[in-house]
């Protein structure tokens, strides 16, 4: 039995979902992160109910092989990372096992995950940076990443997942934070497109930026600075009102042949490198002559991917703005006549465009946000009976659930989810694909095909 407070050693047997190792101890399961399989280590119990227990990590006894240092000093303090302490090729098998674990587990789906696609960097990938800025008790301004489970900063002056020029924007935040609009801070954004800059500071009320602007200008030639408002209360980032105080606001740029402009708020994936695999292999997916229905579809950027390779595509997508984003891309690109965006839900609309496109190859591509699809999505999907399925997924949990419903392995009872004895479906898995598009966190994409049964 595990005591709350009380030091114990013990040897871990598994890993967590979230990387944490499991170490069993006279009927209790504890889960203790930063730990590797094999390894002795001694631990603090933080938290015990029932036979679980939480601990804090205090002494590793016996280091795995497996075991790398971690390059970042606040490792462990900060939230972003979870798997610094574990070697690359470890990361890779960790992430496959995870998709591998969630999809029986959760969805009762038995099936070969393939190798997952690893990222050309370990390090320096992250092509987005986004910094909570405060002011502390003593005076001094707190810069850098929320603590794991909290809105508590913890403050460092670089990341070492982020891209070489992040320090730069550090130090520039932090010079600007000590004069007297520093308090009225809250965040900043920065996103990095084709070596062109979009900075987007976030504050309270209007002040004046031309300093901060000018200490960017030190390092970075080709940029584009934002101010946006925002009092409100919450975990929105963005507030509603934007102010262009250098540049055009956006840029200019082109993906796999499509041209678009990006401001701060553009979705693009955070990877470069691996968002281009994750691209080219939903593409490598399609046929010239098949109609492709994209759910979810945002502001349209793989929506014309797919309209310019295949007879048309069709995006839904229930947020207006995005939905007016992908009008002006499919302008933009002359795709009008290939490429269909339709604002609205997409359990409203997917069986309309089935309707209207009856006698042709169809696929559907799915990339939906990280809660999964609603069920009422699921249950038109199967519905459809689309010659092939194409899912990405950011969260192995929500990909397990909705899979397990296409594929009848799961099924709805009284409101619950529950594993069903005999799977009836449409559909076999054709390939299961995860994608490492964040190193040394425990996320990864994944990329599921399905085929219907003739």
């Amino acid at each position: 039995m595990i005591h709350k407070n009380e030091e114990y050693d013990g040897t871990v047997e598994g890993l967590g979902t979230d990387g944490e190792g499991i170490i069993k101890i006279g009927g209790t399961t504890a889960f203790v992160p930063f730990c590797l399989v094999g390894e002795r280590v001694r631990f603090k119990a933080l938290k015990v109910k029932d036979n679980i227990a939480y601990g804090k990590l205090l002494k590793v006894l016996s280091p795995s092989d497996m075991r790398a240092e971690p390059v970042c000093p606040v490792f462990t303090k900060c939230g972003g990372c979870d798997l610094q302490h574990m070697s690359y090729s470890e990361q890779l098998k960790f992430k496959r096992d995870a998709v591998s674990s969630a999809l029986a587990k959760i969805g009762g789906i038995y099936a070969r995950v393939n190798d997952c696609i690893e990222c050309g960097k370990r390090y320096g990938y992250r092509n987005k940076l986004v910094l909570p800025v405060s002011i502390g008790a003593d005076g001094n301004p707190q810069i850098g990443f929320y603590a794991r489970h909290s809105h508590r900063i913890v403050s460092t002056e670089t990341c070492a997942i982020q891209s070489s020029w992040a320090k730069n924007v550090f130090d520039a935040v932090y010079t600007f934070a000590k004069c007297s609009d520093g308090k009225y801070i809250r965040h900043i954004v920065v996103r990095e497109i084709k070596g062109k800059f979009i900075f987007a500071l976030v504050a309270v009320k209007k002040i004046d930026v031309k300093p901060l602007i000018t200490e960017l200008e030190k390092n970075f030639s080709e940029f584009t600075f934002l101010l946006n408002i925002n009092s409100a209360d919450t975990n929105v980032i963005f507030g509603k009102e934007w102010i262009i105080c250098r540049g055009e606001g956006f840029f200019e740029a082109e993906e796999n042949g499509i041209k678009y402009k990006a401001g701060a708020n553009t979705f693009l994936q955070v990877n470069d490198g691996v968002r281009k695999k994750l691209y080219e292999s939903v593409l490598a997916e399609t046929e010239k002559d098949a109609v492709i229905i994209d759910l979810y579809s945002g502001g349209g950027m793989l929506t014309a991917m797919l309209a310019k390779k295949c007879k048309s595509a069709y995006g839904i997508e229930i947020v207006g703005e995005a939905s007016r984003c992908a009008d002006e891309l499919a302008c933009a690109n002359g795709l009008n006549d290939k490429m269909h965006n339709i604002c609205g839900a997409v359990e409203e609309n997917i069986e309309k465009v089935f309707a209207l496109t009856a006698g042709c190859p169809r696929i559907i591509v799915c990339d939906p946000p990280r809660k999964g699809m609603e069920r009422s999505v699921v249950r038109a999907i199967s519905r459809c009976k689309a010659d092939k399925v194409v899912l990405v997924s950011c969260n192995p949990a929500t990909l397990a659930r909705d899979l397990g419903l296409i594929l009848g392995t799961l099924k709805e009872s009284e409101g619950a989810l529950v594993k069903s004895e005999t799977a009836v479906s449409d559909y076999r898995i054709d390939s299961i694909t995860p994608f490492d598009m964040f190193p040394q966190t425990k996320w990864c994409e994944t990329l599921v095909v399905l085929s219907r049964i003739k």
